[in-house]
């Protein structure tokens, strides 16, 4: 029954920021009478869904892949929703880790005499979440950092030249990776170079989504705003944000860009470039869960060295580039013993490239 409630949660992966995906199934023993999923933001979550299906919850069995909401959001409590209907046993896969919640869902159902039980596929939900539960447990969204690569490990020609480096079918993966993204990051480099749209180009029907598809938050490091007002990606649909270091100086720079669509955001540097702990922050404050970080080597080498990286899908193509060709990142690594060790979590076959999913063993 959980594993089903998951596979309903991941329906919502695409729609449901900046809350969390969950999926729940209503059941009597073995017979499924109600199940859901969260809808896009404002709307029912998927323990209300569940319920609307069922005439009579009474004595039923709730699984459900996050703890019930027990606080008035846009929706009212789905914990005041269980207790009415009558059910008498709960099965959680995790807990919210949202202060509003964080075990009062839990209490209160226990308190109206239900029996809740908590922990089953708790990593397979946790997983789910990711980016949420990092949000409220630490303060700062999940970071992927994606590098496409020839085979050996370089991402552009010397002259700058990178389309393309993989196969069709590698990029519209991608864009799967964008579509469940709450922003993308990129830097003034390849903003300059290619002047990108960075927006989700693939449909929610070819992502098995019917519910309108969320454009990505687009994000600009660009210390010292040299965007131009002219660029791509501030006449697209959702919204560009620029991130630049402060200073009087930049003040009339910026007030082009934001008569131009861009939000513009000063945060504190760190030596001579942008503090990306404080972009972190910036962007959890604007409740983004999961952010994709699609960017040269300069940016996306030093996410990873100021420990940032949560995960990192490299898409290998069957190409060699050759030693003048563009490394994957600037990282000043000097002895085998400075090396940052990796897990591979997924490997598969994207048309004629190889996809290969990391997560850094943390701490590092």
């Amino acid at each position: 029954m959980m594993s089903r409630a998951l596979a309903l949660a991941a329906k919502g992966r695409y729609t449901t920021s900046p809350n969390p995906t969950v999926g729940c199934v209503i059941a009597f023993g073995d017979d499924i009478v109600g199940e859901g999923f969260t809808r896009p933001f404002g709307g029912n979550h998927a323990e209300i869904e569940a319920l609307n299906q069922v005439s009579e919850a009474t004595n039923s069995c709730v699984y459900v892949t996050l703890e019930p909401c027990s606080h008035e959001g846009r929706t009212g409590p789905c914990t005041t929703a269980l207790i009415k209907a009558g059910v008498s046993r709960v099965v959680i896969a995790c807990e919210d880790p949202n202060p509003l919640v964080a075990g009062s869902g839990i209490k209160l159902l226990q308190e109206a005499g239900i029996e809740v039980e908590c922990g089953l596929l708790e990593d397979q939900a946790r997983e789910l979440n990711k980016g949420f539960i990092k949000r409220h447990e630490h303060g700062l969204p999940w970071v992927l950092i994606k590098m496409a690569a020839s085979m050996d490990g370089r991402t552009a020609m010397a002259s700058g030249q990178s389309q393309w480096v993989t196969t069709p079918a590698s990029r519209k993966d991608v864009q799967r990776l964008r579509a469940g993204s709450c922003a993308i990051i990129t830097g003034i480099g390849t903003q300059l170079m290619d002047d990108p749209s960075l927006t989700v180009k693939i449909t929610g029907e070819e992502l098995g989504v019917y519910d309108p598809l969320i454009q990505p938050l687009r994000v600009v490091v660009d210390s010292q705003l040299q965007m131009q007002a002219s660029a791509r990606m501030l006449v697209q649909p959702g919204k560009t944000l620029i991130a630049t270091l402060g200073g009087d100086s930049q003040r009339q720079k910026a007030q082009a860009l934001i008569d131009a669509g861009a939000d513009v955001v000063f945060l504190p540097a760190n030596g001579h470039h942008i503090d990306l702990q404080a972009l972190l922050v910036e962007l959890a404050a604007r409740n983004c869960n999961r952010v994709m970080v699609e960017a040269g080597a300069g940016l996306a080498g030093a996410f990873i060295a100021e420990g940032l990286l949560d995960e990192l899908v490299c898409y290998w193509a069957p190409k060699l580039f050759g030693s003048d060709a563009r490394p994957m990142f600037d990282l000043a690594i000097n002895t085998i013993d400075a090396h940052l060790a990796l897990s591979i979590k997924d490997i598969r076959q994207i048309g004629e490239d190889l996809r290969i999913t990391l997560y850094p063993d943390k701490d590092y």
